[in-house]
């Protein structure tokens, strides 16, 4: 009956078992924040996704804390490191898109503000009508000038997240379109 070391050593620690839990229930309180969208594009058993709408209806803290339980345990019965990567996954893909929004709404700013910067935009991206965007970019400075509604700065900021996320898509990770991103408007990306 006796335990040997070997034995003790194979077998994870009542700590690591804690922290385990642990980690599948922060799992499953994150996947209750999701919305219904984000949530339907995660491979989910079909039981925990019942749960995971079930919490999201609820109001009362008591029948949320047990609902909660609930889809620990169910967190439990599945298999955590494939929801943990999808999981993973879908908000790799949210910050990538947040980080697309940021570069656009910096790399739009500088070439409203600054001739140079787009100077350097035309000579990285050949491709582009240039004719287009000085004239885009007149647009944006008269109406700034004049106080009216950012029209066409919106559309510059649609044109140039269309553009740099189409490049962006189009291009292997770190491949020749990584290389051609000016180093002027993405320094700390």
């Amino acid at each position: 009956m006796e335990e040997t070391v070997s034995e003790r050593d194979e077998r994870p620690s009542k700590s690591q078992r804690k922290r385990e839990m642990h980690a599948r229930q922060d799992l499953g309180e994150q996947l209750v924040r999701l919305g219904n969208d984000a949530l339907r594009r995660l491979e989910l058993p079909e039981s925990l996704r019942e749960a995971i709408r079930e919490a999201q209806r609820i109001k009362g803290h008591e029948a949320l804390r047990r609902q909660m339980q609930y889809i620990g345990r169910l967190m439990r019965e599945s298999d955590f490191a494939a929801i943990q990567a999808a999981y993973d996954t879908l908000l790799g893909g949210s910050r990538e898109a947040i980080a697309l929004m940021h570069r656009c709404e910096r790399l739009r700013e500088e070439l409203v503000e600054d001739d140079a910067a787009l100077s350097g935009f035309l000579a990285q991206h050949a491709g582009v009508d240039s004719q287009w965007l000085r004239a885009k970019l007149r647009a944006v400075r008269a109406e700034r000038a004049a106080a009216r509604p950012p029209r066409h700065a919106r559309e510059l900021y649609q044109w140039l997240h269309q553009y740099l996320g189409t490049a962006a898509a189009a291009a292997p990770p770190g491949g020749a379109a990584a290389a051609a991103v000016p180093r002027y408007w993405c320094s700390h990306w």
